[in-house]
C-alpha cells in the first residue's frame, strides 16, 4: 500500500467511497492526510460506581438488558440498556440508532465512552461511543480524533478506515530536513501522523499538528523565494514614467491626490521602469483610490505603446473599472476596452463610448491597437491574446485561482509584464508579510480629501422600527440604501436565497410599499445581476436589497444608507468592506447593525467597525482580540486555508519563514532535498484547488 493507492482497492472502503468522495478523498494519501480538527479524551477508564456528573471517560461493562421503543408521532427511536460492571450499573440511551438493540446484545462486554449526565434526577449516559471489549480499541479508552465529516460517515467510519492503513503503510520519506527538524524540535513525519490520528496525549497531539503546519509554511515560503527569484531574473518591458504627460494626467483628474496615493504611485513608477517585472500589492480600503493609481499605471504603458490588462472578479467591478476609468480621463485617446461574459465595449476618448462586437475587440487586442483591456476571466480564453502586454492588474486576487492570475501572465510572447495586485480586503501586516512574501506591499492609508466619514451604529432589536422611520427619510431626501442579508452556511441547500428573498418580499409589501425595492443575490444570472445594478445605479431602485454579493464591486455615490441584517454572522472585515459601499458621494451617511445576539462580546467587536479610523487598523484590532476565523468569517472568507493558519500560528509561520531563507541561501534550487521540492509542487497544486 502506498500513498497514491486508490481508496476503491481497499476492500473495507469500497462500500464508503461516494461518502469519502463528497469530504474529497480518493487515495490513501488523502485519508491519511485528513486531519482531526478537535479530540475527546476518553482514556480515562473507570468503574461505573466511580463515574462523576460531566467527567469524560470509558466505562467496561456487560449488556444487562436493551430495549429500543419508537415514537412514530416525533419519528423517533429510544435505544434503552443496562450496563454493569463489577461496582455496579448503569442507564444508556441512544437516539435513533434502533441497530444497537440487534449489536449490543444481552452479555456483549462492551466499553462505552461518554459522559454521566442526570435526567430528572437519575444518572445516565446519553450517545456514548461503543465498542466490544477486548482487542485494541479504536473508537474508546483513548484520546479519540474527531474529523471533518459528511452526512451519512462520520469520524467512527475514518477512524476504522485510518487505523489499519497506518498499522501498514510503509515508512514515509520527511520532506522536512532532519538539521531543521532538529533544530525546531519537531516530530519525524511518520511518528507526527501517528500522533495526530490516535496520539498517547493532548501534547502529542499538538506537536504533531504544529509539524505539519510548519512544513506547510516551509514550502510556501520556499516557493515564494524561488519565484520571486525566478521573476527577479526575467526580463520585463521598461516603462518610464513621461513626467508631463503623467503631471497632465493628475492634474485633470476632478480631485488631488492624497499624500498615501502620491507615495504608492511614486513606487510603482519605480517599478514599472525596471527591466525586471514588478510584483507589488497594493492594499486599500474601498474607496481609497487604488483604481485611479491602476489606471494612471496602465496610461503609462499605453504611452510608451505597451498594452494593460486589468482583471477584476465579477462583471459588476469590471464594468465599474471600466466606467470609472471613462470618468476620470474622458480625454484619454487611447483605446480602452471591456470584455466579460456578457459585454464587450470600446472607449475612443473625448466621451465616445459604444458596444462591439467581440471579435472585433479580441483582432483590436492581438494587433496592439487596444492598449488597455479591462474585463474578467474572459480576458484569460485562449481566443485572447496580446501583442505586448507590459502590465497586468489584478484586482481582489485571492478571489482568483493561481491558475487564472498566471494564464494572463503567460499572455505575453517572451517579456514578463509588471503584476499589481489589488484588494479591499483589509489584510494584517502579519498576515501579507507571510503568504505575500514574493511580493512587494504598499498600503493606502487615507482617504480622498473631503470624503466624510461614516455614521455606524450597533442597533438593538427594539429600535428597528426607527431605523425602518430612518431609511424613509433619507430615501425623500432623493438617497438610497442596501438592506444585506447575511449569508447561511447551508447556502447549498438554498437557505441564503430564501432569507434574502424573503426578506426582499417582507420590505417590497409590508414596510416600504410605495417604493421600488430591488433584489439581488449570487444565484440571479448575470445579465439578471447586471440590470438590478443598473436600475439602483441610475436611481430607479430606492432600496437594493442583497447578500454580500455588493462586497465587491458596487459604487453608487448615492447611496447612503447601509442596513446589515445578522451582522454577527459577517466576519469584521466583510461588515467593514460592506459599510465602504456607502459614503462614496457627497451626502452623509449611515451604516446600520443589526443583531439579536444577546452576547456583550458581540455588540463590543461590532462596535469595533465603528470606532476604527481604517480597515488595516480593524483587521490588526480584531484579530489581537478574536483571532483570525472571526475577523474574515468562518464561512465565507475566500481566503487560503494556509492564510488562516498563519494568523493562528504567527509564531509558527515566522519560524518557518527564517528556515527557508536559510535553506534557499544554501541551495538556491534546493536540489540536495528532492522530497521537500516535491512537498512544494503537492502543496501548490493544492491551493491551485482552494
Amino acid at each position: 500500500m502506498e500513498l497514491l493507492t486508490l481508496l476503491s482497492d481497499l476492500p473495507r472502503a469500497k462500500r464508503f467511497l461516494p461518502k469519502l468522495k463528497k469530504l474529497g478523498l480518493t487515495t490513501v494519501g488523502d485519508l491519511v492526510y485528513h486531519f482531526p480538527y478537535r479530540y475527546e479524551d476518553f482514556s480515562r477508564v473507570v468503574p461505573i460506581a466511580s463515574l462523576k456528573l460531566g467527567e469524560p471517560g470509558t466505562v467496561r461493562g456487560t449488556i444487562a438488558s436493551i430495549k429500543t421503543t419508537r415514537i412514530f408521532r416525533r419519528r423517533l427511536t429510544i435505544t434503552e440498556a443496562r450496563v454493569e460492571d463489577a461496582s455496579g450499573s448503569v442507564r444508556v440511551v441512544w437516539f435513533n440508532q434502533p441497530y444497537l438493540s440487534n449489536v449490543l446484545t444481552e452479555g456483549k462486554e462492551v466499553n462505552l465512552a461518554g459522559e454521566l449526565e442526570e435526567k430528572k434526577g437519575k444518572p445516565v449516559i446519553m450517545n456514548p461511543i461503543h465498542e466490544f471489549a477486548g482487542g485494541n480499541a479504536t473508537h474508546t479508552a483513548r484520546i479519540i480524533p474527531i474529523y471533518p465529516e459528511t452526512k451519512g460517515f462520520t469520524s467512527r467510519g475514518i477512524r476504522y478506515l485510518v487505523t489499519p492503513i497506518l498499522k501498514t503503510l510503509p515508512l514515509l520519506t520527511d520532506p522536512v530536513p532532519s538539521a531543521v527538524r532538529d533544530e525546531a524540535a519537531l516530530p519525524e513525519l511518520n511518528t507526527a501522523l501517528r500522533d495526530i490520528h490516535f496520539p498517547a496525549n493532548i501534547t502529542d497531539a499538538e506537536r504533531a499538528r504544529a509539524r505539519f503546519i510548519f512544513e506547510d509554511f516551509l514550502a510556501f515560503q520556499l516557493y515564494n523565494l524561488i519565484r520571486r527569484k525566478k521573476f527577479a531574473e526575467r526580463a520585463a518591458t521598461s516603462i518610464r514614467a513621461d513626467a508631463s504627460y503623467l503631471n497632465e494626467l493628475i492634474a485633470g483628474l476632478p480631485f488631488g491626490l492624497t499624500q498615501s496615493q502620491e507615495h504608492v504611485l511614486s513606487d510603482v513608477c519605480g517599478d514599472i521602469a525596471q527591466r525586471h517585472p514588478m510584483r507589488r500589492l497594493l492594499e486599500g480600503d474601498v474607496g481609497s483610490g487604488k483604481t485611479v493609481i491602476a489606471s494612471l499605471a496602465a496610461l503609462l504603458a499605453a504611452r510608451a505603446d505597451a498594452q494593460s490588462a486589468v482583471m477584476a472578479p465579477t462583471e459588476i467591478l469590471a464594468t465599474q473599472h471600466f466606467e470609472t476609468h471613462m470618468r476620470l480621463f474622458p480625454k484619454s485617446e487611447e483605446g480602452v476596452a471591456l470584455l466579460t461574459g456578457s459585454r464587450a465595449r470600446l472607449f475612443y476618448g473625448e466621451g465616445l463610448m459604444s458596444d462591439t462586437k467581440r471579435p472585433d475587440i479580441v483582432k483590436r487586442i492581438a494587433e496592439g491597437k487596444i492598449r488597455i483591456v479591462i474585463g474578467t476571466h474572459a480576458l484569460i480564453q485562449k481566443y485572447v491574446s496580446f501583442k505586448n502586454l507590459a502590465l497586468v492588474v489584478v484586482d481582489e486576487q485571492h478571489r482568483f485561482g493561481v491558475e487564472q492570475r498566471a494564464a494572463l501572465m503567460k499572455n505575453s510572447v517572451c517579456l514578463i509584464p509588471h503584476f499589481l495586485s489589488m484588494t479591499a480586503t483589509p489584510i494584517p501586516r502579519s498576515l501579507a508579510l507571510t503568504m505575500w512574501s514574493d511580493l512587494d506591499i504598499s498600503y493606502l492609508t487615507e482617504l480622498p480629501k473631503g470624503r466624510k466619514r461614516i455614521k455606524t451604529y450597533v442597533v438593538p432589536p427594539g429600535k428597528r422600527t426607527g431605523a425602518y422611520n430612518f431609511i424613509r427619510e433619507r430615501i425623500r431626501e432623493g438617497r438610497q440604501a442596501f438592506v444585506i442579508c447575511p449569508r447561511i452556511a447551508a447556502s447549498e441547500n438554498g437557505d441564503e436565497v430564501k432569507t434574502v428573498t424573503e426578506e426582499h418580499t417582507k420590505l417590497s409589501r409590508d414596510i416600504f410599499p410605495n417604493l421600488e425595492v430591488g433584489l439581488l443575490h449570487g444565484r440571479l444570472r448575470s445579465k439578471e445581476k447586471e440590470e438590478v445594478m443598473r436600475r439602483f445605479a441610475e436611481g430607479k431602485t430606492h432600496i437594493l436589497v442583497a447578500t454580500s454579493v455588493v462586497e465587491v464591486g458596487v459604487d453608487v455615490p448615492n447611496a447612503a444608507v447601509m442596513m446589515i441584517e445578522g451582522a454577527d454572522r459577517f466576519g469584521l472585515a466583510q461588515l467593514y468592506q460592506l459599510r465602504g459601499r456607502v459614503g462614496r458621494g457627497i451626502h452623509e451617511s449611515y451604516c446600520l447593525l443589526f443583531t439579536d445576539s444577546p452576547s456583550d462580546t458581540v455588540r463590543e467587536r461590532l462596535a469595533l467597525v465603528a470606532k476604527a479610523k481604517n480597515g488595516l487598523e480593524l483587521a490588526e484590532k480584531d484579530l489581537a482580540l478574536r483571532g483570525p476565523g472571526e475577523f474574515f468569517g468562518t464561512t465565507q472568507t475566500g481566503m487560503p486555508d494556509l492564510a488562516m493558519k498563519a494568523l493562528e500560528h504567527p509564531d509558527v509561520a515566522r519560524e518557518a519563514k527564517r528556515h527557508a531563507a536559510k535553506l534557499i541561501a544554501q541551495d538556491p534550487t534546493l536540489t540536495s532535498y528532492p522530497a521537500l521540492k516535491q512537498k512544494i509542487r503537492d502543496l501548490i497544486a493544492r491551493i491551485h484547488k482552494e
